[in-house]
């Protein structure tokens, strides 16, 4: 069985990470974070998310997630989630087997195809698949992708380039940019009561120690 995910901190043989601030509408809510190292082939990879929105002071909704990840060939190793989602506590473990690959939540694991692709807006080849995994949830969740384009994106103080996607994924319409070198950029999706939700890109160390604008 697979321990709870640590937070997200700097791994050893860290390659890449993502740090977004979180907005609904024009309010900031939280922070989203993605971290990806890299040992013997595989990509080790931690997020976190922690939001919190308040209404006159008064906390209206709190939600906390934390997700560790393997991944070898862009397929799904292994992963454990935990989410506190408003009160509401989940928790999600997978791995492959010899057959495929297996999902637990509550008592009965659910067995999916043997290279499993979840969420991972940081790797954009989840782009090219006709499903993913939330590992919130343990749901295997039919995609739809379309490209909308190309458009300049506010990243870190800087006006850049960005190709523009929509996936519609059940209920979930989640619009992404990337750059074109695809590096992830933003995300924006529209939550059950109407409001946008926004991920607004923060600048990386290394982006701070070449002096980028941010």
């Amino acid at each position: 069985a697979l321990t709870s995910p640590a937070p997200a901190q700097a791994m050893k043989n860290e390659i890449a990470s993502w740090d977004f601030n979180v907005y609904l509408n024009d309010k900031k809510v939280g922070n989203h974070s993605f971290k990806v190292a890299e040992q013997d082939g595989v990509k080790l990879v931690q997020s976190e998310a922690n939001f919190k929105y308040t209404i006159l002071f008064i906390p209206a909704y709190k939600y906390e997630h934390r997700a560790a990840e393997r991944w070898a060939d862009n397929c799904l190793v292994d992963f454990s989630a935990s989410t506190n989602d408003n009160g509401d506590r989940i928790r999600v473990t997978g791995s492959q087997t010899d057959d495929g690959f297996s999902v637990q939540r509550g008592a009965n694991p659910v067995e999916l195809p043997e290279c499993v692709m979840t969420f991972a807006y940081w790797n954009p080849v989840m782009l090219q698949q006709q499903r993913l995994l939330n590992v919130q949830t343990g749901e295997y969740i039919n995609i739809d992708v379309e490209r909308l384009g190309e458009q300049t994106l506010d990243v870190q103080g800087r006006t850049v380039p960005a190709l523009h996607y929509r996936v519609r994924a059940g209920e979930r319409d989640i619009q992404l940019w990337y750059s074109t070198d695809s590096d992830w950029l933003g995300l924006s999706s529209t939550t059950r009561g109407g409001r946008q939700l926004h991920y607004r890109r923060l600048p990386s160390f290394a982006d701070a120690e070449d002096g980028s604008d941010g």
